[in-house]
């Protein structure tokens, strides 16, 4: 009688299980399907590189997977065109690696310089929108805001950088809130800083739990090139913020200062170094010029 009741219930369990089996295997199908075919969809590295106080670039590394091109190789195609046009606005120049893979390279000569047409590129007004105005919007919206503050002390520039990047967008929401899936294996985003002297990340001031609550995340870079390379992976589904303080050289104040420097060094060795004419040799000078006359 006890071995009947153990092989029904036994029997009873397994028919929930794949009863169970049978209602969510659809689902994890389609996410498992999902990761399957967007991981490694984009891998977008930005990296801004201050050589000077008047001289710096904005370098882009934009590849996308050859699964998604061959999932939507038109959109691909339009996205890296208007990527194209949007550089050739800023000045910059494009090259194409391949079908899914291109290099934009923009010059800036100063911080408030390179705050704009950072911007403008990830953020064009409306009037250049027109033309891509199907394409866009077919994209995820992403707001994106970089400033720079910029301080002269003469011989150096102090530069404070910040940037704020919205990729929730980017996130597959679950109804509760929380994340389906990791958004990280749709897109790999890096953005890098590299200064001749190399960068300090500023802290935030709020504390951990309330940048939570915010819904943002202070990142923390990986440093490379022994210091003066600072590394960001940016956090798909996540409010990012970083911000970092740097000094470059002034050129112009080095300049300024040497030329001050050579005049006051001149006007000290006429001055003190140099032996001045003798009152005697002044005055027979004088007398010799009165007799020819």
């Amino acid at each position: 009688m006890r071995k009947e009741l153990a092989k029904r219930s036994l029997a009873t369990f397994r028919r929930r299980v794949l009863a169970a089996w049978g209602t969510w295997r659809g689902v994890w199908a389609i996410l498992l399907g999902a990761c399957l075919l967007l991981t490694g969809c984009v891998r977008y590295d930005v990296q801004v590189s201050f050589e000077s106080q008047t001289r710096g670039e904005i370098v882009q590394h934009i590849q996308i997977g050859e699964r998604l091109s061959a999932f939507s190789s038109e959109t691909s195609e339009a996205w890296l065109d208007s990527i194209e046009r949007r550089a050739r606005r800023l000045r910059g120049k494009t090259k194409r690696i391949s079908e899914q893979e291109i290099v934009v390279k923009i010059p800036f000569n100063n911080g408030a310089e390179l705050a704009d047409k950072f911007n403008l590129f990830l953020n064009p007004p409306e009037s250049n929108k027109s033309r891509d105005a199907a394409l866009e919007s077919s994209l995820p919206e992403i707001a994106s805001s970089m400033k720079v503050t910029q301080n002269n002390w003469l011989l150096l520039l102090r530069n404070r950088l910040s940037y704020d990047l919205d990729l929730r967008s980017l996130g597959v929401i679950a109804a509760d809130g929380k994340v389906a899936i990791a958004p990280g294996a749709l897109v790999d985003l890096e953005f890098a800083l590299s200064t001749p002297w190399g960068a300090r990340v500023v802290e935030p001031e709020a504390s951990p739990a309330v940048e939570r609550e915010q819904g943002w995340i202070a990142l923390v870079p990986e440093v490379e090139d022994e210091g003066r390379t600072l590394v960001f992976s940016l956090q798909p589904g996540q409010l990012n913020h970083l911000e970092v303080v740097f000094w470059v050289p002034s050129f112009i104040g080095i300049g300024t200062l040497a030329i001050v420097l050579f005049v006051a060094a001149g006007i000290y060795l006429r001055y003190n170094l140099l032996p001045a004419p003798a009152i005697s040799d002044r005055l027979d000078s004088n007398l010799q010029a009165t007799s020819d006359g």
